[in-house]
């Protein structure tokens, strides 16, 4: 048995996101998509506990990183908002986690998944070594070399498939939204959440997760070749039309690459401290605000 979980927390395939604009921050129904996936999460961290683990992390993984509300969340939990840059990028120090928990993931990008993408929407398609690369594989790579285990993974059908492609032996839960939200029983899909996540912590458990480089990278920018030409002179890539071309040897280079290409130029990649400072503030001030708005629904 596994006594300490981490728990990976996004939005998208939350049982209260049913479009993009849901996922966004500071929209009119991102305060709602907020309260469900803090539902969902409370229902897997609740189900652990039952299951006999002795502690939970859960990392918040979208957008600032600020989407949790702590207050509907099992207060034995450790919820860790915003994002950290060492040791491991986002999530900062795993600690004593042992095994890691997926919930509200979406597919790769340039895949037929709800909202899919990797890391950021400006990726078209993301293909290594001629296949799909989810954030899933991401995350996980970054958490082997702490000997974390990938034992549950929850999505659409099609990240869950996606995950198990990647991962052998990861339990999944999938949520279909195919018929939207006015038919959806979220109560019904959560419950089912509960089992399958205690069920995951029977084992046996997947290694962790270490995929054998090297890896031949081809990143599309949705922006097309501007965007791909800007980048490749900022970062010294070759590209060609709206292609750029990374190779790594581990998944976690990979991962590195990816966070330069979305989110730094080698300018802002020396005031780390700082951004990062600012974007968690941008993630409380908004968090507030989507707390006053469920306050005035009543919700």
């Amino acid at each position: 048995m596994l006594r300490h979980v981490l728990i990976i927390a996004d939005i998208e395939g939350s049982s209260g996101c049913f479009s993009y604009e849901a996922s966004a921050f500071m929209t009119p129904s991102w305060p709602t998509a907020c309260l469900a996936m803090s539902r969902d999460v409370n229902t897997a961290v609740e189900a652990l506990y039952v299951a006999g683990v002795q502690q939970v992390t859960i990392k918040d993984f979208h957008r600032t990183a600020y989407n949790l509300l702590p207050e509907r969340i099992d207060p034995r939990a450790r919820i860790i908002s915003g994002y950290r840059w060492k040791p491991v990028p986002g999530i900062g120090d795993p600690g004593s986690a042992e095994g890691v928990v997926f919930l509200g993931m979406h597919a790769a990008s340039g895949t037929n998944g709800f909202l899919a993408h990797t890391l950021s929407s400006q990726i078209k398609n993301l293909q290594v070594n001629g296949q799909p690369l989810p954030e899933v594989s991401l995350f996980a790579a970054s958490l082997a070399p702490y000997g974390i285990r990938p034992i549950f993974f929850s999505g659409c059908p099609v990240a869950c498939g996606q995950a198990t492609a990647v991962i052998p032996g990861i339990h999944t839960h999938p949520i279909d939204k195919s018929a939207g939200p006015g038919v959806f029983d979220a109560a019904t899909w959560r419950k089912g959440l509960g089992n399958a996540t205690g069920s995951a912590l029977i084992g046996p458990y997947p290694v962790p997760y270490e995929p054998r480089g090297p890896f031949e990278v081809v990143v599309t920018m949705r922006a097309g070749e501007p965007a791909a030409r800007k980048l490749a002179r900022q970062w010294q890539l070759d590209y060609q039309g709206a292609d750029l071309f990374l190779r790594a040897g581990s998944m976690n280079q990979i991962y590195m690459q990816l966070i330069q290409l979305c989110y730094l130029t080698p300018l802002s990649a020396r005031f780390l401290a700082p951004a990062l400072w600012l974007n968690n503030l941008k993630g409380k001030c908004g968090l507030a605000w989507a707390r006053r708005r469920l306050r005035a629904a009543e919700i």
